[in-house]
C-alpha cells in the first residue's frame, strides 16, 4: 500500500466494502483521506464504511465535512440523518432526511426514512 496512488487506495477500499469487509476498507480509505482530505468520494466511502461498523460519530463527521463544501449533496444529508438516528437525535435527523427528500423527491428511500420518524 505504501507505493499506491490515492485512486488505487480508494479503489481498494471500495473493493473491501463490496466484499463486506468494512473494517479493512477503512485502512485504505483513511490513508487516501490523509492524502486528499477534501475529496468527497473518499469521505463518502469512508463515512459509509464507518456507518456500517456502527462508528456513528466518525461517520457523521465525514458527512458533515462533505456538506460543508456541498450543502446540496442529497446522499450526504441522507447518510448524516442515518447517523443521527443511531446516535439518538431523531429531530436533527429529520431535517437532513427532509433536505435529501426535497433535493431528490424521486428517491423513495429518502421519503421512507423521513416517514419512519413521523
Amino acid at each position: 500500500m505504501e507505493g499506491e496512488d490515492t485512486y488505487s487506495l480508494f479503489q481498494r477500499g471500495r473493493a473491501h466494502m463490496e466484499a463486506g469487509d468494512n473494517a479493512q476498507a477503512t485502512v485504505s480509505l483513511e490513508k487516501a483521506k490523509r492524502r486528499e482530505p477534501d475529496k468527497a468520494s473518499i469521505r463518502e466511502a469512508l463515512g459509509v464504511a464507518y456507518l456500517r461498523l456502527h462508528r456513528y460519530a466518525e461517520a457523521a463527521a465525514e458527512f458533515e465535512h462533505i456538506l460543508d463544501a456541498a450543502p446540496a449533496n442529497h446522499y450526504a444529508h441522507y447518510c448524516l440523518g442515518r447517523c443521527l438516528v443511531r446516535m439518538g437525535e431523531p429531530k436533527k435527523a429529520a431535517g437532513h432526511y427532509k433536505m435529501a427528500a426535497w433535493l431528490r423527491p424521486e428517491v423513495s428511500y429518502y421519503q421512507d426514512a423521513l416517514a419512519s420518524l413521523q
